[in-house]
């Protein structure tokens, strides 16, 4: 019989979501913070990822700048649906899918280290599957940190927010040899081990300061949205997730966009590109819930406070399974290794 969830173990998940700490004992230096020892904490944290509960320990990558990546869906027939997300799975740099509750019912993010292996990818989906796969590109983010509070009253609630700016600035992103390998890393996860960034830097080759200042200048470019632990929101109870699509214009979307993102409650926030009389669909936002009432009602204060939705032509699109959730791919496969 698993153990029940801590107070110490609800820290370590609400506290170390961003701020992961730079330094050569990491573990320790949060033990330091939670009046526990170093063991304690490595203990615990590979409880919580053995359990489901943490994805992984590292970074979240903001999509299109050092990488590339799209959102996509295709409307599956039910008797198709294990085939076909099974098959979507197996494709190299899928980190995210799910069954929603629409038409269009198998949803995927698509990443890659550029476009052409979007591309590529989409393109033998569709082929092995026979099935339309709609192509919905970021245009702009108003908020894509998904760090939350699952203490508090509603995702969102007592965590410090994301920067309003998600999208860092392209002009001062500077990618030096390397560094690819380090940010793959930290999609893929650091080792629950006393020294993550030392274990890192030596199966690269590298030195570890040289591998946390590289960390820190990609936090500081705005290329890492945050450090820390990634959770499982599904495995702690919040299983009622939404992601709403909204119909509006360029301009009303753009301003729009951030108040959206700042109501409590909504956990990602960003605007893609329509595909012509087949999905109209430009805003987006999710609402991670732990009932249906409770995301309904996000929905409706949403609609409320923000007078541009009140009328606004939109889909609600439950999430009802997931088929696969990891980090995103940044190097190719035979790269990402080295």
């Amino acid at each position: 019989m698993q153990r029940a969830l801590d107070e110490t173990d609800q820290r370590l998940l609400d506290e170390w979501q961003r701020d992961f700490p730079l330094c050569s004992y990491p573990f320790a230096r949060i033990g330091e913070a939670l009046g526990i020892g170093e063991n304690e904490v490595l203990s615990r944290m590979k409880d919580l990822i053995g359990r489901g509960m943490i994805s992984r320990i590292g970074g979240t990558i903001v999509p299109n700048i050092v990488s590339a990546s799209t959102l996509a869906a295709m409307a599956v027939p039910d008797a198709r649906i294990e085939e076909v997300a099974a098959q979507v799975s197996r494709m190299s740099g899928i980190n995210h899918s799910y069954l929603r509750e629409n038409h269009w019912n198998l949803w995927f993010v698509a990443t890659g280290p550029d476009r052409a292996h979007v591309d590529e990818t989409l393109a033998r989906i569709e082929a092995g599957s026979g099935l339309m796969v709609l192509d919905l590109p970021l245009v702009r983010p108003f908020n894509i940190d998904l760090g939350f509070s699952l203490s508090g009253g509603l995702a969102g609630q007592g965590v410090r927010p994301a920067p309003a700016d998600p999208a860092p600035d392209p002009a001062r992103v500077r990618l030096l040899e390397g560094d690819r390998a380090i940010l793959q890393a930290l999609s893929t996860g650091l080792e629950p081990v006393a020294r993550p960034y030392e274990a890192l830097a030596r199966r690269l080759g590298r030195e570890e300061a040289d591998v946390i200042g590289r960390i820190k200048a990609h936090l500081d470019m705005g290329v890492i949205t945050r450090l820390g632990v990634i959770v499982r929101h599904r495995a702690l109870g919040w299983r009622s997730n939404a992601m709403v699509v909204w119909d509006l214009a360029p301009e009303i979307t753009a301003d729009v966009g951030p108040r959206l993102a700042a109501v409590p409650g909504v956990t990602l926030c960003y605007e893609r590109r329509p595909v012509e009389g087949v999905w109209p669909y430009r805003l987006y936002n999710m609402i991670h819930g732990r009932s249906r009432d409770e995301a309904l009602g996000v929905l409706e204060e949403a609609r409320t406070t923000i007078p541009e939705l009140a009328a606004a032509p939109h889909a609600v699109l439950f999430s009802t399974r997931c088929f696969k959730q990891t980090g995103a791919l940044i190097k190719p496969m035979k790269e990402a290794a080295e």
